[in-house]
C-alpha cells in the first residue's frame, strides 16, 4: 500500500470515528463517548479507535470540533452573504431553526452544543473550556448583526446587542428542547413569534 493512499485511508477512518461519535454524544452526551462503544459500532477494534486519538479527551474535542463545523456549513455559510444586520441576523434564525430539525441524521439525539452545555456547564477542563469557547463566539456573531442592524436604523437607538444575543440564544435553547423533550408540532411556530418580539424594529 502507498503512503499516500494509506493516509486517505487513515484520514477516512478518522471521519468514521468522529461522525459515529457525533451521533452518539448528541444522545448519550460526551461522556456516553466511549472508546469501547466506538469500536463496537464500527466493527474496529478498541487499538483501532485509540491510534486515531489516544484519549478519550482528544476524541471529545474532536466531535466537538467536528460539530463545530456542521453547524458553520448549515446555519453561517448559506447566509454569509446576505446584507449585515438584521436582514442576515433573521436568515441567520431561518437557518438555525433549520439545522435543529433537519440534522437529525448527523445529530440524533438533537443539538450537540446543547447536550455538552448541561452535562460539562459545573466541571472544569479543556472540554468544558472547548464548549464555553464555541457558545461565546456564536453569541458574539449574533451581537455583531444586532449592532449591525442598530446603526442602520433597524433596530432602536440603544439597543443592547448583547442582551438581544442572549435572548435569541435562549430562544433556540427553548426550540431544541420544543423539538427533543416535547415533539412539539407547533415548535418553529413559538419560535418565530419570539424572535419576531426580540427583533422588533
Amino acid at each position: 500500500m502507498s503512503p499516500r493512499k494509506s493516509a486517505v485511508e487513515a484520514r477516512h477512518t478518522r471521519e468514521r470515528i468522529v461522525a459515529r461519535g457525533m451521533a452518539i454524544a448528541s444522545v448519550d452526551g460526551l461522556e456516553g463517548l466511549t472508546i469501547g462503544r466506538l469500536a463496537a459500532d464500527l466493527g474496529m477494534s478498541k487499538a483501532g479507535v485509540l491510534g486515531h486519538f489516544g484519549t478519550k479527551q482528544a476524541l471529545q474535542l474532536a466531535a466537538l470540533r467536528a460539530a463545530s463545523e456542521v453547524f458553520t456549513r448549515t446555519v453561517w455559510r448559506p447566509v454569509e452573504h446576505v446584507e449585515p444586520g438584521l436582514p442576515r441576523l433573521r436568515a441567520l434564525c431561518g437557518t438555525w431553526a433549520d439545522y435543529l430539525e433537519t440534522e437529525r441524521a448527523t445529530f440524533p439525539g438533537g443539538c450537540l452544543f446543547t447536550t455538552a452545555a448541561i452535562e460539562f456547564d459545573a466541571r472544569g477542563g479543556p472540554v468544558r473550556d472547548a464548549v464555553a469557547r464555541l457558545f461565546t463566539a456564536w453569541r458574539r456573531r449574533l451581537a455583531t448583526e444586532v449592532a449591525t442592524a442598530v446603526e442602520r436604523g433597524d433596530l432602536p437607538a440603544g439597543t443592547d446587542p448583547d442582551q438581544v444575543a442572549f435572548e435569541v440564544f435562549g430562544v433556540f435553547l427553548a426550540l431544541n428542547q420544543e423539538i427533543q423533550l416535547f415533539g412539539s408540532p407547533d415548535a418553529h411556530a413559538r419560535t418565530r413569534r419570539a424572535l419576531d418580539r426580540v427583533l422588533a424594529g
